[in-house]
């Protein structure tokens, strides 16, 4: 786009970590669809932006321009392993790249700053959207509630102590089923002096001041914690569920993952998949594949192959009829299967409202961060799947939670419930819908040109 035919120039920046990439992705995405003379620089890593340009090669819309941004790592250096290492050094060089980084593209284009999009986890865009007296729109990657833990940090630390891990937080609006053990780290145990627990509480405490908070959810998934936000923030707005809203595009599905579904009876396989991120311990794979070749239940299971040295002698063998293992898989062509009747999973968020979406239930090993509050809402609110007995996969509990979901009335009670949460995800975006009504008003303040 020449500088003439750009009416407005959105800078994106997103946090090249877990699983924030491609659903922010998505929805600018959406945008740039629904304003062809705006001009969207789009920043992150470099191996971040790669897998973005090889799904949308076919796609992208013209007017977004991908741009490399600094992982923060200098040339030479050597990783010591140190927890959140490449976090660390990312972060603690974002806000002077960041910096340099809309210098360049406001001379390459010849157009100043409209609107500053970022990840929430970037607490200090607030400041830099202040200065370029612009509005700050802030993305938040995981749930109402899991925000909600954040911005009440501080009332929980005055009020709960780390010993009652199973009081529950009624206090807080939306959270009396929550458990202090659910609570994220950073907010009242693990290492709050880290900069990750630093950053979390620097991010809630400067949100107040975002022009809009937008989040890959729909209001009537959790109305009481959402209602209560709306009336801490400036926006609150729930746009998703963005994989319905603004799909990526399909990636073939080179492993034959659907047409092994298609062979199975509906509602009877168990697809395991923990993302990118996180593999269980060895002893947990062994005792899932300990469960599955037990139970005799079919199972299409994504797992990295450098994992599977884990999983029993002869289990891929003996299993070949019962299952298919490989490294990965379309989730949310495979989550909308008919085959699939239930999802073993670590319960990050983005996995969460694609289960909905597929209206298959749950069972849920959760690891860190929101992944505890996201299993317990899922038992204990919605009553659409299971936590594992313990917090640990073990061959007699994935057992039990495989009977139950598959082969009881409170297996059915849960597939009606989730069933219910897929119909009001599908009716809120719709023409109607609080989330399309929430999009509308997005692109609004992204569109307008000054605060």
């Amino acid at each position: 786009m020449s500088p003439t035919t750009i009416d407005h120039h959105i800078v994106v920046f997103a946090f090249p970590f877990g699983s924030h990439v491609a659903p922010l992705f998505s929805i600018i995405h959406k945008l740039a669809i629904c304003s062809p003379t705006t001009h969207f620089s789009f920043f992150c890593i470099p191996v971040c932006n790669k897998s973005i340009l090889s799904s949308y090669k076919h796609n992208m819309q013209q007017n977004i321009k991908i741009h490399d941004l600094w992982d923060g790592v200098p040339d030479g250096y050597k990783f010591i392993g140190k927890p959140q290492e490449d976090i660390e050094l990312f972060m603690n060089a974002a806000p002077e790249s960041f910096r340099k980084s809309i210098d360049t593209v406001v001379a390459e284009t010849s157009k100043e700053i409209n609107c500053l999009v970022s990840d929430a986890f970037f607490w200090f865009a607030a400041e830099m959207a202040e200065e370029m007296k612009v509005p700050w729109i802030a993305y938040w990657v995981g749930s109402p509630v899991s925000i909600s833990a954040h911005y009440y940090t501080d009332l929980i630390r005055q009020t709960y102590g780390v010993e009652g891990k199973n009081e529950t937080l009624k206090i807080i609006p939306g959270m009396s089923k929550i458990r202090i053990g659910d609570l994220p780290e950073g907010v009242l145990f693990g290492n709050l002096e880290s900069l990750f627990s630093q950053m979390l509480h620097k991010m809630a405490t400067v949100l107040p001041k975002a022009d809009a908070i937008i989040l890959n959810s729909f209001e009537e998934l959790e109305p009481i914690t959402t209602n209560d936000l709306k009336s801490k923030f400036k926006k609150f707005l729930s746009t998703g569920p963005f994989n319905l809203v603004s799909p990526s595009p399909a990636a073939p599905d080179v492993y034959g993952c659907i047409e092994w579904l298609d062979k199975q009876e509906p509602a009877s396989v168990a697809y395991i998949s923990f993302g990118s991120v996180v593999t269980p311990p060895p002893h947990e794979l062994a005792a899932l594949a300990e469960a599955l070749e037990a139970s005799k239940v079919p199972f299409l299971w994504s797992i990295k192959d450098h994992a599977k040295m884990h999983l029993p002698n002869g289990f891929l063998d003996r299993t070949k009829s019962q299952g298919t293992v490989v490294p990965w898989t379309p989730q949310m062509e495979v989550l909308g299967h008919d085959a699939v009747g239930v999802f073993i999973t670590h319960c990050g968020w983005n996995s969460i409202i694609e289960s909905i979406t597929g209206g298959v239930p749950m069972i849920c090993r959760p690891f860190f961060g929101d992944q505890r509050i996201n299993g317990r809402m899922v038992e204990d609110v919605w009553e659409i799947g299971l936590k594992v007995e313990g917090g640990l996969l073990t061959k007699n509990g994935v057992i039990e939670s495989l009977d139950q979901i598959l082969s009881t009335e409170k297996g059915k009670k849960m597939r009606e419930n989730i069933r219910t949460l897929k119909e009001l995800a599908e009716r809120a975006i719709g023409p109607k819908g609080n989330s399309s009504k929430n999009f509308t008003e997005l692109a609004d303040i992204v569109m307008s040109k000054k605060r």
